[in-house]
Parts: C-alpha cells; sequence; structure tokens
C-alpha cells in the first residue's frame, strides 16, 4: 500500500502562526528525577515549533541519562515528506516526530508508528477525551496529543453595533445577519467563506455531524455526500447566491487586510486564531470579541477541532521506552507544558491547564479586556470525540479545498462538488489498496 505524497499548499494557517508567534520567558529550572535509562541513550527528535529547544533542556535535566538533538526538518506537510523517504529508505528517521492529529492516522496505517500504550495509557485521563481519541485505538496509543484547535468566532464589535447585528447563537441566525449586514453594507460582509482550505471546512462538517471515513485495517467506509454534507451545501450556497457572505482564499494579503479593515465581520477560527489575529491586525486592536460557534441546533453546543498537533514515536526507535517517555514527558510535564501556553502560545490539550483559572482568566486587551480562552476552553470542552480522519488526509483536504473552492467561487454548486469528491475519493482509496464500502 503506497502512501500519498500530496502537499496541501493552503495549510500555512496555524503554522504560519507558530512561526510568528513565539515571546521569550525564562524556562524555570526543576527538580532533577531518576533516569529513564541507565546508560547514556542518544535520541533524535523532528519538531518545528518555535524555541522548542527550552522544553528539551527541561526534559534533558530531568533525565541525565538520555540525550535529545532537535532537529526541524521542515513543517507539516515538508516534514511529512521527510518521513515518507526516511521509511522508503529505512534509514535517517528520527525517534519522535511532531506529528498533526489530521494524518497521526496515514502514519500509524503503514505501522510507522510505535505503540506507546503500555506507558502512556496511564495518562489517559489527563487529556480532554477527544484528543485522546484521534491518537488511540483501543488500549494502543499511537502519538500523544499536545496542542489543539477547538473552533469558535471572532468577531468585529464596532461593525456589530454599527448595523445592529446581533449576535448569532445558531447557523439560522448566522444567515439571517449575513444578509443583513451585507444588505445595509454592500462592501461588508459577516465572513469570508475559506472553502480554499480543507481544514478549515473538514472542521465545520466535523461541527454539522460529517463522518465521511470509517476504517478498519484495510477496509474504509467512505460517505462524502451525504445527508450531513448536502445540508452544508444548501446552508453556504444559499448565502453565496444571495451573495451575503464572499467565498476568497484565506491567510493571503487580501485576506489580511480585510478582516482588519472590517470587509469581513467575523472570522470562523480555531483557538490559535486570536494571537494570530494579533499579528497582523494592528488598526483594529480593541476592536474585536471572541463568541461561541454557531450551532446547527438551538439548545445544543456541539463544537470540533482545526489544527493542533501530537507527539509520535516511530517504531524503528532503538531505544522505545526512552522515545516514548520523551514523547509523554513533553506532552504531560507541568512545568514543560505551562511553558507552551505562555511561550508559544499553544492551545492546550491537558484538563488541568483547561481547567487552570490563570489560563481561563487572562485578559486580552486586543479584545477589550475580554477573558478569550473562556470561549475556546468550553469548545474544547464540546468538541465531539466521534470524529474520524481518513488514512490519507492531507489528500483530502488539498482536494476538498480544490473542488470546494472552485464550487464556492462559481463553478458548479457545493452539492455537485461534494458528488465529485466521493467518487475521488473512493477511486483514490482503491488505488491505495484499500477495500471501499460505501
Amino acid at each position: 500500500m503506497t502512501e500519498a505524497l500530496s502537499v496541501n499548499k493552503r495549510e500555512m494557517d496555524r503554522r504560519h502562526f507558530l512561526k510568528i508567534a513565539g515571546a521569550s520567558i525564562a524556562a524555570a529550572a526543576i527538580p532533577a528525577v531518576p533516569a529513564a535509562a541507565e546508560e547514556t541513550v542518544n535520541l533524535v527528535l523532528w519538531a518545528w515549533l518555535p524555541d522548542f529547544q527550552a522544553q528539551v533542556d527541561l526534559f534533558e535535566k530531568a533525565h541525565p541519562n538520555i540525550k535529545v538533538k532537535l532537529i526541524n526538518s521542515g513543517q507539516g506537510p515538508a516534514e511529512y515528506t521527510n518521513l515518507r523517504a526516511g521509511l522508503k529508505a529505512g534509514s535517517g528517521l528520527p525517534d519522535v516526530c511532531h506529528v498533526e492529529f489530521q494524518v497521526v492516522r496515514s502514519f500509524k496505517q503503514v505501522k510507522a508508528l510505535a505503540d506507546m500504550g503500555k506507558w502512556a495509557n496511564s495518562h489517559k485521563s489527563e487529556f480532554a477525551e477527544w484528543s485522546w481519541n484521534q491518537v488511540s485505538d483501543g488500549d494502543k496509543a499511537y502519538a500523544m496529543p499536545w496542542d489543539s484547535g477547538p473552533i469558535g468566532m471572532l468577531y468585529r464589535n464596532d461593525v456589530f453595533e454599527k448595523y445592529g447585528i446581533s449576535l448569532p447563537k445558531t447557523w439560522d441566525e448566522f444567515a439571517e445577519q449575513a444578509i443583513k449586514l451585507h444588505e445595509a453594507a454592500p462592501d461588508t460582509y459577516l465572513t469570508n467563506a475559506i472553502f480554499t482550505d480543507g481544514g478549515w471546512v473538514n472542521s465545520l462538517l466535523w461541527q454539522a455531524g460529517w463522518r465521511p471515513f470509517e476504517v478498519n485495517g484495510t477496509e474504509i467506509s467512505i460517505q462524502v455526500n451525504g445527508v450531513v454534507a448536502k445540508k452544508f451545501a444548501t446552508y453556504w450556497q444559499h448565502l453565496l447566491d444571495r451573495k451575503a457572505v464572499e467565498a476568497k482564499p484565506g491567510f493571503v494579503a487580501e485576506w489580511y487586510t480585510s478582516l482588519d479593515q472590517g470587509r469581513y465581520a467575523t472570522w470562523l477560527t480555531a483557538a490559535w486564531g486570536p494571537v494570530f489575529l494579533t499579528s497582523f491586525a494592528k488598526t483594529s486592536s480593541g476592536k474585536w470579541r471572541a463568541a461561541a460557534i454557531p450551532q446547527w441546533e438551538s439548545g445544543k453546543f456541539v463544537s470540533a477541532n482545526w489544527g493542533g498537533s501530537t507527539l509520535a514515536a516511530l517504531a524503528t526507535s532503538q531505544h522505545p521506552k526512552e522515545a516514548a517517555e520523551l514523547a509523554i514527558w513533553l506532552t504531560t510535564n507541568k512545568e514543560a507544558t505551562t511553558l507552551y501556553t505562555t511561550k508559544q502560545f499553544l492551545f492546550p490539550v491537558l484538563n488541568d491547564l483547561l481547567n487552570s483559572p490563570e489560563f481561563a482568566n487572562k485578559p486580552f486587551e486586543f479584545y477589550g479586556g475580554q477573558q478569550v480562552n473562556q470561549i475556546f476552553i468550553e469548545s474544547a470542552k464540546h468538541v465531539d470525540p466521534s470524529f474520524q480522519w481518513s488514512p490519507f488526509q492531507d489528500y483530502v483536504n488539498s482536494t476538498m479545498g480544490d473542488e470546494l473552492g472552485a464550487a464556492a467561487s462559481g463553478k458548479g454548486t457545493l452539492a455537485e462538488a461534494f458528488d465529485r469528491l466521493q467518487n475521488t475519493f473512493v477511486q483514490y482509496a482503491q488505488d491505495q489498496g484499500f477495500t471501499v464500502k460505501t
């Protein structure tokens, strides 16, 4: 079975944020604890997180008999390409690597990831349920959750007040307010729907109840264009046809400017979005607020995730216990994990941090002093844990962005695009050696 080598050229959102985030903070020394190995063990760690050496240094202080060489082998797809090349060559691989949630299954499928369950399972209850589900299979654990992106909504309070726009609690209300705003201000839109970004679309479909893939070994069930997808397509097609929202590419100069200048009154985003927005929307500081993602059914709160990553030990490591200890410690140690939220501004997956008053109650001047983390903490508690990624998610995200982006720009309809995606993914899965059920 071969692996897809597609690269999602649009997946620069969260990774771009990680490049520019990262305020400095002194790493506090911690008491040494007994080493995990009697003799010195040398490990190689691939990760693209900025300023990550500080946490690696903490690990080495706590494990004086384990030495770690930290290498940035590329962000996201670039690293995955190097991993696949190493797997094919049978050499040049790290002991532990940085892997995003959506591709854990891809590498698990080709038996690249070690099962860390016997060491990691005792930590299961420490993590948000949905995040552990993304990396585990029964008692097997193939990666350690590291950071996440529960979804929410950032909005321009000044635009809402100027045009009498009500904060939408449901998607029906969102559509009503989108039409109202654009009728009142033809050059202003409630949002820009980033259909060219498969990750963005996937998160909103996840929240809507979309469950396109179910994998059991080499068998895969694919239902991309079912009832949920068609309802989602009809909803957004109506807004596109009414020209009540735009559907231009995100994370480009025009998009940045449109958010900063108020052309777009909301950004449907994830927990990494609030800090990312502060990096480019300088002139609109103080005008933004955060709110929960609109709901499909009034009275219910269902959320989803966009972004986030893990640390995984590779099955090829000559030091599996120590590799597992590195991945586990870096994602569970209190000093290290707290530092992620203050140094690299990662959004946590550990319940202790999600329940921390210090983290929850931090005010953000950019958001008028609002305690923005509270919005995304609540979202994290309601991420539906039943979602499954495909074993070729990089290809899925890229193809979704191409098809839905084209449809949103007027080349056919979103519903027709979902039909094409269904056929494309069935054929692709078969070409990869899967037995497909539809």
